[in-house]
């Protein structure tokens, strides 16, 4: 009877110190200076808005979607995303890309956009 109760103890600490140790990992640091996401070795998001002055490229055959986004800074970096453009791109009022910088570019894993909310104009037309 003992040894089940040490073994299911073992099997407990073993889950817990895991789970921890998968938690740290995935801890993922927000930045949104794009000096400072220029220095960063490991996988970082990103937040800005996209520089529509110069405009995107996207190309269908390889499946890359590569834009310039910029910083509230204005500090302007390319965005490189293997991937297909999000359908509300243009839209958006601001970007968030989970991903590393390398050699001049991010390379984007992720891109998640923020757009307007549809009740924000009803809320400045009532006040």
């Amino acid at each position: 009877m003992n040894k089940k109760y040490l073994l299911g103890g073992i099997v407990v600490v073993l889950f817990l110190g895991m789970t921890m140790f998968l938690f740290m990992q995935s801890g993922m640091q927000y930045e949104s200076d794009f000096s400072k996401v220029m220095t960063k070795s490991k996988a970082i998001k990103a937040t800005g808005h996209w520089v529509k002055e110069k405009s995107y490229d996207q190309n269908l055959q390889d499946k890359t979607f590569t834009f310039v986004m910029a910083d509230e800074k204005g500090t302007e970096m390319k965005v490189n995303f293997k991937g297909v453009m999000p359908n509300n791109f243009e839209m958006a009022s601001s970007i968030v890309v989970t991903g590393k910088y390398e050699n001049g570019v991010f390379h984007a894993s992720d891109i998640l956009t923020k757009c307007p909310s549809k009740y924000q104009d009803q809320k400045s037309a009532n006040s």
